[in-house]
């Protein structure tokens, strides 16, 4: 695991308080991870192994079609911002197509400069 200095990555808010960004990110991703598992358990695994009762394309591109549903959502929201639960959809199927496209932790890991 790569090591980082949450000091380093610090930041203000909207309204100037010091924030610690890497925290935030970890608290996030954690949160994000166990929702992903939790919802992929409930849903019986079906965006990388569908049913294919209706739709019998491949996995990628049933999850393609879920993020235009979710990016739509968004678009037609009436609100200032998308809702949290729209937003943790779309990384969660994000999440779901790189696995579904076979990337590896290794090739994200290599992504870094």
């Amino acid at each position: 695991m790569i090591e980082i200095d949450p000091n380093s990555l610090g930041t203000t808010d909207s309204v100037g308080r010091e924030t610690d960004s890497a925290g935030r990110i970890e608290e996030i991703l954690d949160s994000m991870m166990e929702l992903l598992l939790y919802k992929n358990k409930m849903y019986g695994d079906s965006a990388l192994n569908p049913r294919k009762v209706f739709y019998k394309g491949n996995s990628t591109n049933s999850i393609l079609i879920r993020l235009d549903d979710k990016i739509s959502r968004i678009q037609n929201n009436k609100r200032d911002i998308p809702r949290v639960n729209d937003v943790c959809d779309i990384i969660g199927y994000c999440t779901l197509l790189l696995i579904s496209m076979g990337v590896t932790g290794d090739e994200i890991k290599g992504l870094m400069d």
